[in-house]
């Protein structure tokens, strides 16, 4: 049966470390306890001011999962800016292309492929090349599935934060509605689905069940707030029930 897979993104472990000259707390110490308690992978989004993740974060990220051969490292940025360097050197088995501007606060919105196709073809042809799974970060808009398969891509990542912010409100079944319509127009095209942005231990099982063929899940601020209370092995372990209460046996 098809599992939900969890990657843990570290940037706000990296973000907290980064306001003093200490090195803790220790990015690879969090990585080894998300994955000895069951995550499927590490996600980094190294930024070109390098706000939170650090060039040598994935030099060292890269190195540490060759210790987890079953466990995938998801490198995630704009491949118009830093991301490619990375991609070409540490070859991840996954690479996200999400459109940050230099200085965005967070990641907001997906591609326009109407306008960015012909930028991004080339790039996600060139990671492909190297053996990298390539996703695109996406706005849950069915019709623009289609275009996300013809400029090559793998996989989509849904931008999760509309359903965030719409749970426990009247809008809350209408956008997970439409967060379902574009997960299956992604998968009737040939496309893989992921998510993330904003999910969290109250609004994840109910997005899982409902969201066609969900390959994985992204979670950084909500995870890492939460391990800030109950350390990183008790906080995935609490995930991944979240993720496995959406099964029947």
């Amino acid at each position: 049966m098809h599992r939900t897979h969890l990657s843990v993104n570290l940037n706000k472990v990296a973000l907290i470390r980064n306001t003093r000259h200490l090195g803790i707390p220790s990015l690879t110490r969090a990585a080894n306890q998300c994955l000895e308690a069951g995550a499927s992978g590490i996600t980094l989004h190294p930024r070109p001011d390098e706000r939170h993740i650090r060039a040598h974060d994935v030099a060292d990220m890269s190195a540490l999962m060759k210790d987890w051969p079953t466990k995938e490292l998801n490198i995630e940025g704009n491949p118009l800016q830093n991301l490619m360097g990375f991609v070409r050197q540490y070859k991840p088995q996954q690479a996200t292309f999400v459109p940050d501007s230099e200085g965005q606060f967070t990641s907001d919105h997906g591609w326009n492929l109407n306008q960015d196709s012909e930028k991004l073809r080339p790039l996600i042809d060139e990671a492909k090349a190297l053996g990298v799974r390539v996703s695109l970060f996406m706005d849950a808009e069915a019709s623009s599935m289609a275009w996300a398969k013809s400029v090559g891509a793998d996989r989509v990542e849904l931008y999760t934060e509309p359903y965030a912010a719409a749970w426990g409100t009247s809008q809350q079944a209408a956008q997970l509605q439409r967060f379902a319509n574009a997960a299956q127009a992604a998968i009737d095209v040939g496309l893989q689905v992921n998510a993330g942005h904003d999910l969290n231990l109250e609004n994840l099982t109910a997005f899982v069940q409902q969201v066609p063929g969900l390959q994985e899940v992204s979670i950084g601020h909500a995870l890492i707030a939460d391990a800030l209370e109950m350390g990183y092995r008790e906080t995935v372990t609490a995930y991944l029930r979240c993720i496995q209460a959406t099964y029947k046996p």
